[in-house]
């Protein structure tokens, strides 16, 4: 009889339904909707949790302040981007190509109507919560940047490419890409490229890029 009650006491309470890491997805999941759609300020912790489906209490658990949500929104908005110009990833390709492809992932990622929303709650909302300017620029700014001239400079040392200075060529590649895309949208006389666009737009960047600079 011990020996039950035992095993009974062991197997009270909710068994649980899926994992920390399964739920913090639908955690950023939900931030990024409230986000987009209410704002910085107006989001709660509570109505992430509500729209997750989740108790306050493990929310608080996983995610411990809206700043961190808001880190963890942008990190997974880089994420995919941040594997396909992996080192690996990019040496399957030619020269051409693989400046191609990172450019295209690049648009993919800063000309979504997501990321633009994201943008504009930034700028919207930087001066009274210069955290999440910050962590905007550490995170989707300096971090891509960082990878496109990881890229740069490991052509450079392989002797097909001439650059001086790869971060400042990371920076000027990014510009060329997107901004006046990114910024007519922004302002909405222009409008969101279709994935044919933002290719077609890679393509031309890539052969001026390289025309300039191929050794």
């Amino acid at each position: 009889m011990v020996e039950n009650s035992a095993v009974t006491k062991r197997c009270r309470g909710r068994p649980q339904i899926r994992s920390d890491r399964e739920t913090l997805e639908l955690i950023v999941e939900a931030a990024a909707a409230e986000f987009q759609a209410n704002g910085f300020a107006a989001t709660t912790m509570g109505t992430v949790a509500q729209r997750a489906g989740i108790s306050t209490k493990t929310m608080y658990r996983l995610v411990p302040c809206k700043a961190d949500l808001f880190e963890k929104v942008i990190s997974e908005r880089i994420g995919t981007f941040m594997l396909e110009v992996n080192p690996a990833e990019l040496d399957k390709y030619e020269l051409c190509e693989a400046m191609e492809h990172i450019l295209v992932s690049f648009g993919t990622l800063t000309l979504s109507k997501a990321t633009i929303g994201l943008l504009r709650l930034v700028i919207g909302e930087s001066d009274r919560f210069p955290e999440i300017a910050a962590a905007f620029h550490h995170i989707a700014v300096v971090q891509t940047t960082d990878a496109i001239a990881g890229w740069l400079e490991r052509q450079r040392d392989r002797g097909l490419l001439k650059i001086d200075d790869p971060v400042r060529s990371a920076s000027a590649l990014r510009g060329m890409m997107t901004m006046d895309l990114q910024r007519s949208a922004m302002l909405g006389v222009g409008h969101v490229p279709t994935a044919e666009e933002i290719e077609a737009r890679a393509k031309f960047c890539a052969r001026l890029f390289l025309d300039g600079c191929r050794a």
